[in-house]
């Protein structure tokens, strides 16, 4: 005599053969068309949008680097207490935006402050960027644009302004001999206008304008 199966024992069972069918189609099958289709169609965008420059990969047009330099005393460079190197902004590139990143642009660490606008830490943090920023360009600190002052959500915004743009182009001019014409024209060529023409405001990619700005100086 055949043993039956239990009703609950095939509710399992078929359940079971469900999670297993499914788990392929959507954890396998799914995927791998995806990527395959967008490797045809997107081949740039599906590989992150990666920037190369002279056979190497320096960066992603989506994401934000910091252009910085170490800090040096005496031909020695000056540590933090934590034993790290001190950081400056490299005044002979263009400057991105502030990150709240990990210890900034950290792609493992993408997050914003979370400080609301009344707290003292974001608004002591506004005054020393203002600060630096207005220092750094020689301007007063009225004329620096808030995106200079504050992090973007993400912490890896790879856009500033045309204002914050421009606004750095007489000190870049300065570090790099070249005339604010030159300087001014790469700005203006960098420029994106709105997504959609309706989305978003104009913006410069950072990266982008510096690789054609190392590009223009050894031209010159």
């Amino acid at each position: 005599m055949a043993t039956r199966t239990s009703p609950v024992l095939r509710q399992y069972v078929a359940a079971l053969r469900t999670l297993l069918v499914l788990t392929v189609i959507t954890g396998v099958v799914y995927p791998l068309a995806l990527t395959g289709i967008a490797q045809v169609v997107l081949p740039d965008n599906a590989d992150g949008s990666l920037v190369r420059h002279a056979g190497a990969t320096v960066g992603s047009d989506l994401v934000g680097q910091g252009f910085t330099r170490p800090v040096t005393k005496n031909s020695s460079p000056v540590k933090d207490a934590d034993g790290n190197p001190v950081m400056a902004a490299d005044p002979r590139y263009f400057q991105s935006r502030p990150s709240a990143a990990g210890t900034g642009y950290d792609p493992l660490s993408t997050s914003a402050s979370n400080l609301g606008p009344d707290n003292r830490d974001l608004v002591t943090a506004v005054r020393q960027r203002r600060a630096a920023a207005a220092q750094l360009e020689g301007v007063s600190p009225a004329r620096v644009p808030p995106d200079a002052l504050l992090a973007s959500g993400s912490g890896l915004d790879p856009q500033i302004s045309p204002v914050y743009a421009r606004l750095q182009v007489p000190r870049v001019a300065r570090e790099r001999g070249l005339s604010r014409r030159q300087v001014s024209a790469l700005v203006a060529a960098h420029v994106q206008g709105r997504t959609l023409g309706f989305l978003g405001e104009p913006r410069v990619n950072v990266l982008l304008l510096n690789l054609a700005l190392d590009a223009s100086s050894r031209g010159r």
